[in-house]
């Protein structure tokens, strides 16, 4: 039940926006009473904290399938490539999580980006990218996420199919790990493994 009104919330939130989210209007959407609603959560604000909660853990549990690689750049590929059916597979929850503006001392995407910092972090540790300066890393990590929170943004509001985003998002990161000093041909081997991987990570979850 609970997940229930935290999908339903989520629904509302995207399509609608905050001032249509009550707890009349949810519960209807689930075809109960507000009894229900008030037996789970003590305020709107509380379900909306919910629906971000919900969406963080869906991504993380994603991105906790994959299986760290001998090949750290794959390895941050294929969290892009996780990050991007994600948002895809849950497009309200998304707008929640990334779109709207969070709830006020609300620190869920902390982790997210701390993931994301991280797996940089290896790749310089490697060698991979020559470029690196410690204080480009969180750097790099903003520009890696602008690039995939754009084109879930793009695909969802359908304006890319689906398998040319995916194929923007190759390019671009080809690009971008080149400029971050990668061997080219390194980076293209890695793009086609971590693509894999989180391919087959998706597949075992589903």
């Amino acid at each position: 039940m609970r997940t229930m009104l935290v999908e339903a919330a989520a629904r509302v939130l995207a399509e609608e926006g905050a001032a249509a989210l009550t707890s009349r209007r949810l519960a209807a959407e689930i075809g109960s009473s507000t009894m229900v609603v008030f037996s789970r959560f003590q305020s709107m604000a509380e379900i909306h904290w919910a629906v971000r909660e919900e969406g963080f853990a869906r991504l993380n549990a994603r991105l906790d399938a994959l299986t760290a690689s001998d090949d750290p750049v794959a390895d941050l590929v294929a969290a892009g490539a996780v990050f991007f059916n994600s948002g895809l597979a849950n497009p309200h929850l998304y707008k929640a999580m990334f779109i709207d503006r969070p709830p006020e001392d609300d620190n869920l995407g902390t982790e997210t980006f701390e993931r994301l910092v991280a797996l940089i972090q290896r790749c310089v540790a490697a060698g991979r990218f020559s470029a690196a300066q410690e204080s480009l890393v969180p750097v790099w990590a903003a520009q890696l996420w602008s690039m995939r929170h754009g084109l879930v943004t793009m695909t969802v509001a359908e304006l890319l199919p689906s398998e040319q985003a995916r194929f923007v998002l190759d390019d671009m990161a080809y690009r971008l790990l080149v400029g971050y000093g990668d061997d080219p041909g390194r980076a293209k081997l890695s793009i086609e493994q971590g693509s894999r991987a989180a391919a087959d990570a998706e597949e075992a979850m589903s």
